[in-house]
């Protein structure tokens, strides 16, 4: 099974796996964002994080690799009255230009570790000087926790990780938050309850 037919599997009833309200990190660390900036959010799933940041005025950029989550992206954008530009595609080929947005957000995009230096690096070298990569995803100590996230070790994130992504990417820059530790996860059905995540802010060198 492809990952975009899985995701779809997981998306197939009307209810949002994660809820509709956008993640209580990336809500926090949205003032780092400049008004009316390009925002990219890869694999947004259901889009509760891309249509809340349109709904505060960023011209946003949802991709993800399930088309059942895309059109659920657009429902939702719909409602609240805002438009959100979705993109299909798998992040393992697809990759965004160069210099072309202000800030990415990145929230629970689980990756196996031979990819994700790939799609953490495409992602840095999006952003434009002075622009913002917001993360948040799940650490290996939630292995174990009955919160969410994959059960494979391979796939969780730690500070280390993501720096070691970026280590040739060839990008100056500096991180903002860096945070590793337990938190209560309310978003949806599919994350609810104590969790052990990885947070990270990191702004590229103007």
């Amino acid at each position: 099974m492809s990952t975009g037919e899985f995701w779809n599997q997981k998306f197939a009833d009307a209810a949002y796996k994660y809820g509709q309200q956008p993640n209580v990190f990336l809500a926090e660390q949205a003032g780092l964002i400049p008004e009316g900036a390009q925002v990219l959010v890869p694999g947004d799933g259901e889009g509760r994080n891309g249509v809340w940041l349109a709904q505060q005025g960023f011209a946003v950029t949802s991709v993800d690799c399930s088309d059942v989550g895309l059109d659920k992206t657009r429902a939702l954008a719909a409602e609240r009255g805002v438009q959100v530009n979705t993109v299909l595609a798998d992040l393992a080929e697809w990759a965004p230009q160069s210099d072309s947005v202000d800030a990415v957000a990145v929230v629970y995009l689980h990756l196996p570790s031979s990819l994700r230096p790939k799609v953490m690096a495409d992602m840095a070298k999006a952003l434009r000087p002075g622009g913002v990569l917001i993360l948040e995803a799940f650490h290996p100590n939630q292995l174990g926790l009955t919160s969410g996230g994959p059960k494979d070790v391979d796939m969780l994130y730690t500070l280390a990780g993501l720096r070691s992504d970026l280590v040739n990417v060839g990008l100056q820059g500096e991180e903002l938050v860096a945070w590793e530790g337990p938190v209560t996860l309310d978003e949806g059905p599919f994350h609810q309850g104590p969790a052990q995540v990885t947070r990270w802010v990191w702004r590229r060198q103007a």
